[in-house]
């Protein structure tokens, strides 16, 4: 992967929201638009892992609910996200014990990736 893609950190909870903000995630980092990692390592403190974060690259959040536990975890290490983007503002309820809307998230798929792709021009 090109060291100027920004990395992708989503959430990924038992929500549906956290579930779509992963989902969103993963198409990003296989359309080659960023590079996925894991935000647990971060809040975990795997050196691995927050070196990476680290690294000087710009990050993007996705975050599903107004927890916003992606830009919690990179905070524990001084770290801001140079995109951040949070599902419920994007309408996206958070809702337990069941699945997201695919039609839902491709349509925000679609809006987050042209928003990154202007921003990376």
């Amino acid at each position: 992967m090109s060291k100027n893609k920004p990395i992708v950190y989503s959430c990924s909870g038992c929500s549906s929201a956290a579930q779509m903000a992963n989902y969103i995630a993963i198409k990003i980092d296989r359309q080659k638009i960023a590079e996925m990692s894991c935000i647990a390592g971060v809040g975990g403190d795997v050196t691995s892992l927050v070196n990476f974060a680290k690294s000087g690259r710009e990050i993007i959040t996705i975050d599903g609910c107004p927890l916003k536990c992606c830009q919690a975890c990179l905070k524990r290490h001084d770290l801001r996200p140079t995109e951040a983007f949070v599902l419920s503002e994007f309408k996206v309820k958070k809702k337990l014990g069941e699945d997201f809307d695919k039609d839902q998230a491709d349509i925000i798929l679609n809006q987050i990736e042209q928003n990154i792709l202007q921003k990376l021009k």
